[in-house]
């Protein structure tokens, strides 16, 4: 069955770089799309990025552009998120998802992923 399992998580100060993972197993990893989202205590989900299978199209929330990468490496069955110049308003649990790229998976929308990870926290301090 599908398995995700998020790492790289913790607790860095404003302005600081994170880098998260995701190890994927179960399913042919190459052939879903695949996406970031995350969630802060009384918040709603926000997604946050996502990628295609190939890795050719990226798409990320206007409140991370020009901060966040998203990448995967199809041999490693694993999804990453480069997170660079974090704000405190970054800190919240952040997860992975999966799907065989449904309608809405561009506009990283998280009904369209079927499949999560536990999560991973992230915390910014000011």
């Amino acid at each position: 069955q599908v398995q995700l399992v998020e790492s790289g998580g913790g607790s860095v100060q404003a302005g600081g770089s994170l880098r998260l993972s995701c190890a994927a197993s179960g399913y042919t990893y190459s052939r879903y799309c695949m996406g970031w989202f995350r969630q802060a205590p009384g918040k709603e989900r926000e997604g946050v990025a996502a990628i295609s299978t190939g890795g050719v199209s990226t798409y990320y929330a206007d409140s991370v552009k020009g901060r966040f990468t998203i990448s995967r490496d199809n041999a490693k069955n694993t999804l990453y998120l480069q997170m660079n110049s974090l704000k405190p308003e970054d800190t919240a649990m952040y997860y992975c998802a999966t799907d065989l790229c449904k309608v809405g998976w561009s506009v990283i929308q998280g009904r369209a992923f079927g499949y999560w990870g536990q999560g991973t926290q992230v915390t910014v301090s000011s």
